[in-house]
């Protein structure tokens, strides 16, 4: 969930982590169990590295790169997309024939994010900001990502206050629900 340093390595690791629970996804036949138990580790991943983009690196983005709003506003968007997507997920099995769609739209949306954020925000915002902006917007990430929500909240606020005040409170929930549950575990 943590990784230390920079906000770009931090969240690049998140991006990789992903990445692998992708690669274990398209590597069991369609219908197999454990195609969900992974699912659910990556919403779980998602939902926290969203959250925490959203409370920290966008308002960062905003300040710190020319258009900034305007980009914000756009990968706010994706990550509305994704959620979407996720909510629809969760409620769907392994074996049922809407699991195969539902993860291939989700992989196709992140992937596509994650390329457009390292190959052009990232770059950006370290051109931009200084290095110890970086590691204080990493540190605040982390801490993001420890009381985040672990499900996706598709009609939750994604821009600051709001996000900032709700969501420790709906990951508190989250995390007693997945305990409860089992969900995310191995």
């Amino acid at each position: 969930m943590g990784h230390g340093g920079d906000v770009i390595a931090e969240l690049t690791t998140d991006h990789r982590e992903v990445e692998e629970l992708f690669g274990k996804i398209e590597a069991l036949p369609s219908g197999d169990k454990q195609r969900k138990k992974y699912a659910d580790q990556a919403v779980i991943e998602l939902v926290r590295h969203s959250v925490a983009e959203e409370e920290h690196l966008y308002p960062a983005v905003r300040e710190f790169l020319p258009s900034g709003d305007s980009i914000a506003d756009e990968e706010i968007e994706d990550h509305a997309k994704a959620e979407r997507t996720m909510k629809e997920l969760e409620a769907v099995d392994a074996d049922d024939p809407e699991f195969d769609r539902l993860i291939g739209e989700l992989m196709t949306e992140i992937r596509s994010h994650v390329r457009d954020e390292e190959d052009n925000l990232f770059p950006r915002l370290r051109a931009t900001a200084s290095e110890g902006q970086l590691m204080k917007l990493g540190d605040k990430v982390r801490q993001a990502k420890k009381t985040a929500p672990t499900r996706p909240h598709p009609s939750a606020p994604d821009t600051p206050p709001a996000n900032k005040l709700l969501a420790p409170g709906a990951g508190m929930v989250d995390r007693i629900r997945d305990a409860l549950t089992g969900r995310g575990k191995d």
